[in-house]
């Protein structure tokens, strides 16, 4: 492949996982074949077939290929490498090739977000993140969130605009990958983390039942497709694994959180949160887990603020007010002009503002403003400031008090209080990124020490990439999924008032964030609930 010299990259700093013993989806392996003669004259399918059964059991040969095998063996003089797909009950053979191939075996662990959608060429060797591509997801244009998509798959022929949308995207994100498109055939295996509406879009499944009650997906876990079937321009007979969801609203892309973050495994009780477009909680241990889940907005990837945008070069990603001249002082993505502010930056502007008694305590400017310039006209790039509005905060308080009171929901269900939390993995947009102390400032975090907050990055896509690397993952994922509880926040009747309780900065329980009241009390700010 052309692109396997670039540097090796790591999918979240913290987390990517060096894997041993690699068992992935598909394995090559080498076969010294014996020449037909006539003392041994047995098919030539069946000697592949024989040869290979010899190490790995039952495999099974697809009848596309049959017609195939005889001219590959004698172009080869009968030096083959076979490709194998693990089916969890034996093998398909799903390619052979002339000579020995078997330091050449790809494949794609991939992200499919609502609003993002991220692919990764790994080597299935060593299970090395070769390179990267990520694009939005071409389905915004016929829905901005989920639940607009699953209107517009009722529609005549939505369904099947939803499914071509999200393919087209990760084949052009493919392409971006290997260029030249004899590359993209080499390609084996695929492991996916969705959310389970993307799943269905992806699959073209009917999303209908996703909204209704009682909340039933067409399937949570649909085992291995192959990737001619969808149309993912690779090896058509790929298989291709979605990690398995819990149900309408907990999807594969959760599941991977909980395997990357290891809460599964763990003595303590663990709080693993992943909001961005839509947001998801699950808080356990070794001996159970319990998630809950719902709409967020996408507050931490520019969507719902005026100047939001991703992160990308020309983003504000750091904010500073200082304390005694009132200046702010900023950086940018890649030191490049200032274009617009992205979830780091917007975090910091709101802690800053805070602790700088510009806004209080409601979120609220204190002297009757409806905005602050973070950056002023003559340094930003389209001329004009760049600033957060009131209705902006507003916004992104919305998404800050439905996470604490879905929160809050889970650990009064099972009598959890914070001080028990030995861990808080943060997923996601919501984690990848935000400085963690402005993030503890405003209450997007809990206070813990330090030491406890793990910030995950992209724990679908590390999930996807375990998975494609391991059987022992894939069943792993698969028994986190049949053990999850989920609650249901619309029939809590609390959810309500702990959803207002927690729109102040940084909770109406100041208690909660002792860390952020020695903080106001050294500024002299006023450090009651309802103090502007």
């Amino acid at each position: 492949m052309s692109n396997l010299k670039v540097k090796p990259i790591i999918l979240a700093e913290q987390i990517q996982t060096s894997l041993t013993n690699l068992e992935p989806l598909t394995r090559k392996a080498f076969l010294s074949l014996i020449p037909p003669s006539l003392l041994d004259n047995r098919a030539d399918v069946d000697q592949v077939r024989q040869a290979l059964e010899a190490n790995y059991g039952s495999v099974s040969v697809p009848l596309s290929l049959m017609s195939g095998i005889p001219g590959i063996c004698r172009r080869a003089s009968w030096q083959v490498t076979a490709t194998l797909a693990d089916t969890g009950n034996g093998w398909n053979l799903i390619e052979l090739e002339s000579g020995d191939t078997t330091k050449a075996q790809f494949g794609l662990a991939i992200d499919i977000g609502t609003t993002t959608v991220v692919v990764y060429l790994v080597d299935l060797c060593d299970g090395t993140v070769l390179n990267h591509a990520a694009d939005y997801n071409d389905q915004i244009t016929l829905g901005e969130d989920i639940l607009n998509r699953i209107r517009h798959a009722a529609e005549p022929g939505g369904l099947a605009r939803l499914q071509k949308a999200v393919v087209d995207t990760l084949n052009r994100l493919i392409r971006r990958l290997c260029p030249l498109p004899m590359e993209t055939g080499k390609i084996t295996a695929v492991a996916i983390g969705a959310n389970t509406t993307m799943v269905h879009l992806l699959l073209g499944l009917n999303p209908a039942s996703i909204c209704r009650a009682p909340y039933t997906p067409v399937v949570n876990n649909p085992g291995l497709i192959p990737a001619g079937e969808i149309g993912l321009d690779i090896h058509p007979l790929a298989p291709v694994y979605c990690l398995p969801s819990i149900g309408s609203y907990l999807g594969g892309d959760v599941i991977g959180g909980i395997l990357v973050s290891g809460m599964y495994k763990q003595p303590g009780v663990s709080l693993f949160v992943d909001i961005g477009t839509n947001g998801e909680i699950v808080m356990g241990n070794e001996e159970w887990l319990v998630a809950c889940a719902g709409a967020a907005g996408p507050a931490l990837e520019g969507g719902v603020t005026t100047y939001g945008m991703r992160a990308e070069p020309g983003a504000v990603d750091r904010v500073a007010i200082d304390p005694d001249t009132g200046k702010v002082k900023y950086t940018t993505i890649a030191n490049m002009p200032a274009r617009g502010i992205c979830g780091s930056g917007l975090v910091d502007v709101l802690a800053e503002l805070f602790l700088n008694g510009i806004i209080g305590r409601t979120a609220r400017f204190q002297n009757g403003q409806e905005a602050f310039v973070v950056v002023p006209a003559t340094e930003a790039a389209s001329g004009e400031d760049i600033v957060v509005t009131q209705i902006d905060i507003n916004n992104f308080m919305a998404t800050k008090g439905a996470t604490n009171a879905a929160t809050d929901v889970l650990m009064e269900s099972v009598g959890c209080a914070w001080q028990e939390m030995s861990h808080f993995y943060a997923a996601g947009a919501f984690g990848q990124y935000l400085p963690i102390e402005s993030a503890v400032t405003i209450g997007l975090y809990p206070d813990l020490p330090r030491s406890a907050i793990v910030r995950l990055g992209n724990s679908s896509g590390e999930g996807a990439r375990q998975v494609l690397l391991s059987r022992t993952k894939r069943l792993e994922a698969e028994a986190i999924a049949a053990k999850v509880t989920y609650f249901e926040l619309n029939a809590n009747p609390s959810f309500m008032e702990k959803f207002v309780s927690s729109k102040f900065l940084p909770h109406t329980d100041l208690d909660r964030y002792p860390s952020v009241k020695l903080r106001l009390q050294t500024r002299s700010l006023p450090v009651n609930a309802h103090a502007e």
